[in-house]
């Protein structure tokens, strides 16, 4: 070790495994909260007894990125979703809105509504008769049970449909994406809102731009990606009824 060059040398320290001490100290950084480096570097000069000496603000804030990106810090928790009748609402979840206001006895899917779940290695049925299609990450799945829902990054102020951050790291990902939206003759298209482009089968949509789904489409954004699979029976019958109403 004392031959090798500093880089080199720094760069097989920063490899030592993290105890769970450091991972502790990590964890008092909330994953809803926007750090830099100079948070991690404050953390360093005030435990300067818990860190490994080859430890560095870069390498800290790298690590907490990745607890991130597999829900390992303390404050993170994806609500599995029930069993049976009893179906906690997305929406409910984030803005405590009353279930009669999403209630229409006439439409049963008008109404935004996304439901989240966790992916294990018992994975449930992607369907049921109120869901017209999935958007499958490795660590969610979002549950798309109305015609039109938004995609993008969740704040205090900003309310969207699908909070991306559930899945990884979406820092980079504009707080209003993208839409979803299922038109009447059963085709599924995406519309790109934010700045950056989404990757539709490896195919760039850019701001302004839409782009059709299909069954098993990959959708990629800024590193994140999904499989959107859809309900191909409830969208079978979606389209018997527009074909009906064009009579």
């Amino acid at each position: 070790m004392k031959n090798l060059h500093l880089d080199v040398k720094q760069s097989v320290l920063n490899k030592a495994l993290y105890s769970k001490d450091e991972e502790t100290l990590i964890g008092t950084i909330a994953s809803t909260s926007q750090p830099n480096q100079q948070t991690f570097q404050k953390l360093l000069t005030t435990n300067p007894t818990v860190f490994n000496p080859c430890r560095t603000d870069k390498c800290l804030f790298n690590h907490w990125l990745l607890m991130k990106q597999y829900h390992l810090l303390p404050d993170q928790s994806v609500q599995p979703m029930p069993r049976g009748d009893h179906v906690l609402n997305f929406s409910d979840a984030e803005e405590m809105i009353d279930d009669t206001s999403l209630q229409d006895p006439k439409d049963e899917i008008l109404d935004h509504e996304v439901l989240v779940d966790n992916v294990t290695g018992v994975s449930p049925p992607d369907f049921d008769n109120q869901t017209l299609a999935v958007l499958r990450g490795r660590l969610v799945r979002y549950l798309m049970r109305s015609r039109e829902i938004t995609l993008g990054r969740a704040t205090k102020v900003n309310n969207i449909d699908v909070d991306l951050s559930l899945e990884g790291p979406a820092w980079k990902i504009s707080r209003r994406q993208g839409v979803i939206k299922l038109r009447n003759n059963g085709d599924f298209y995406i519309a790109n809102e934010g700045k950056r482009p989404i990757y539709i089968d490896g195919k760039p949509v850019l701001k302004a731009e839409k782009a059709k789904l299909n069954n098993n489409s990959v959708v990629e954004i800024t590193g994140l990606r999904f499989i959107f699979l859809i309900n191909q029976d409830l969208i079978s019958i979606i389209r018997a009824e527009a074909a009906k109403m064009a009579v």
